[in-house]
């Protein structure tokens, strides 16, 4: 099975495509949102919206959550209250991926102009308590996965991967067990057997990530022995950002995401997406493909890109039966 979400929802600019305006049209806000050295004047949909979202995506990947654990200091956040208005508004078979905060998963977070050491780094017990059991207490069914993301390391400061694959192993074992886990390494030199080896022991899925630092996702999929890193028979795809391409950069040129911008679409990109696509077909692995607007400037327009070609290699018998209808929109 195929499922197709993004990398966060509620965005004017798809109105017109996944959003009827005329449900939204007094309920717009606007936030300014600085990136890099510019400001953008963000304008999003009500938490509502999520209804109209899950009728042409089968996931949505939550990132805010990257910024936030769900309890803090035994109160509950803003960043829990809001996950809270989601669930609300969901339906039984709305599924949703959630970024684990950085707080746990970082080895240095940004303190003013500058990084410094994270003293929460892999504590499990707080991942445990602050994030993971209020997750599933707000969510239960409708939670698909967790997404660890890994922050890239500059090569002055990278770990051994075997330093790297023992802390992974301790951080694993003891946190609860649980078989939705998904695992980014944007480091390269991490897609290394005892890194992947540790990743496997545990049950947690190899994220393959479309990424500025990253190799293609060809290559990422080949240091990985064209084995899916699966959690639970799912496997995870994220097109991110356009390789070399910085976040701020990438931000700026897809920006206000309304439309897909053709020269920000890599050659590889499309077409190593649908053939690692094929691939988990063919083994029988669900592959969940989440979708950022920076990859390509508008994440609904390159889903169904993509859902096209993929659709195209089915008619010529190279990409395997589609057995289910798996994302729709209203138009082309």
């Amino acid at each position: 099975m195929i499922s197709i979400g993004t990398a966060s929802d509620r965005y004017r600019g798809w109105i017109g495509q996944i959003y009827s305006e005329e449900l939204y049209r007094d309920q717009i806000i606007s936030r300014t949102n600085r990136v890099g050295k510019n400001s953008f004047r963000e304008e999003v949909l009500p938490v509502e919206s999520v209804r109209e979202y899950f009728q042409h995506f089968k996931v949505l990947e939550i990132d805010y959550t990257f910024y936030a654990p769900l309890i803090e200091k035994g109160v509950t956040t803003p960043c829990a209250n809001s996950l809270k208005q989601y669930s609300i508004r969901m339906g039984p078979e709305d599924r949703v991926f959630l970024k684990a905060p950085q707080m746990f998963f970082a080895q240095k977070l940004r303190r003013g102009n500058d990084y410094a050491p994270n003293e929460d780094y892999l504590s499990s017990e707080a991942f445990t308590r602050q994030f993971y059991e209020p997750a599933l207490s707000l969510l239960g069914p409708n939670l698909k996965g967790i997404i660890f993301e890994q922050e890239y390391q500059r090569q002055s400061e990278r770990l051994p991967a075997v330093e790297l694959a023992a802390q992974l192993d301790r951080f694993f074992s003891s946190i609860p067990r649980d078989d939705r886990y998904h695992v980014e390494l944007r480091t390269e030199a991490y897609y290394c057997k005892p890194v992947i080896d540790v990743l496997r022991k545990h049950g947690a899925g190899q994220i393959l990530s479309h990424w500025t630092w990253l190799p293609g996702l060809k290559a990422q999929f080949a240091r990985a022995g064209k084995r899916f890193g699966t959690a639970g028979g799912q496997a995870v795809i994220r097109l991110m950002t356009p390789i070399g391409v910085r976040y701020e950069d990438a931000y700026a040129r897809a920006f206000p995401f309304d439309r897909l911008i053709e020269e920000m679409i890599q050659p590889g990109m499309i077409p190593q997406t649908v053939r690692i696509m094929q691939e988990a077909v063919r083994d029988g692995i669900e592959i969940n493909l989440i979708i950022n607007n920076r990859a390509a400037g508008n994440a609904p327009g390159l889903a169904q890109r993509i859902v096209r070609e993929f659709a195209e290699m089915g008619r010529s018998g190279e990409g395997g039966d589609i057995k289910e209808s798996f994302v729709n929109f209203r138009r082309a």
